[in-house]
């Protein structure tokens, strides 16, 4: 693999929200300016939920940009922007979908991955899960880690490696303003044992799909507003 510098955390959640749109709304990748703000602040799939701007995203967009990490086209009427992260980390369909979760997510069980990553790959088991981070895990220039097993838990957590050292997801919270998590009513996440209950994984989905339709109508708008501005009208 070829590899560049550790990444900030606002770099790291640029990426994953790169990665996640590309495979989870096709049509809408490349993403313009303000599609990676609203897939960097996107309520739901994020680990913290952040605000942050539009100095922020486009400032780590150019230093990954230098880094050939992510790079900038010239759509119709608007500039988007792509990663490069096939290459440059030999990703696969199933390893991608991994390092989108772990990147916008922080640590997580081959349990947890396994579900949150229907929409981008199709592991038939936790067990094929456990086969691809450990295969992600090997050799020297490895991307994902095994953690240490803490006590009360049933399961080992998996995290990236492409952060700069001494930093992890949960900084991210503290680098920008957070925006307040909104309170609703549900049962638990997980089962008896330590599975997530099927309602947890439906309403998921659908705050997922939300999120989408959110992300398609701001497209719209950008592409409407350009439009007017053809035609010269206010």
């Amino acid at each position: 693999m070829s590899r560049t510098r550790k990444l900030d955390t606002i770099e790291i959640r640029v990426l994953g929200a790169l990665l996640e749109k590309e495979q989870t709304t096709p049509e809408q990748y490349p993403l313009t300016i303000n599609a990676v703000i609203a897939a960097c602040n996107q309520k739901t799939n994020r680990d913290p939920v952040t605000e942050l701007t539009e100095t922020q995203v486009v400032k780590a967009l150019d230093r990954l940009r230098e880094d050939v990490l992510t790079w900038r086209t010239q759509g119709a009427r608007v500039e988007r922007w792509q990663h490069s992260l096939d290459r440059r980390w030999e990703l696969d369909k199933k390893s991608k979908a991994i390092m989108t979760l772990l990147l916008l997510r922080g640590p997580q069980t081959a349990g947890e991955l396994r579900p949150r990553s229907e929409r981008m790959a199709d592991f038939e088991s936790v067990e094929e899960v456990e086969q691809t981070l450990r295969k992600m895990a090997a050799g020297f220039d490895a991307l994902v880690a095994e953690l240490p097993r803490q006590p009360g838990q049933r399961e080992t957590r998996w995290t990236h490696l492409e952060s700069a050292e001494g930093t992890n997801p949960g900084e991210l919270a503290a680098s920008v303003a957070v925006a307040p998590s909104p309170v609703v009513a549900r049962p638990p996440d997980v089962g008896p044992a330590g599975r997530r209950t099927p309602y947890d994984e439906r309403l998921e989905r659908l705050e997922t799909g939300i999120e989408d339709l959110r992300s398609t109508v701001a497209t719209l708008q950008e592409q409407l507003q350009a439009l007017r501005d053809d035609l010269g009208v206010e």
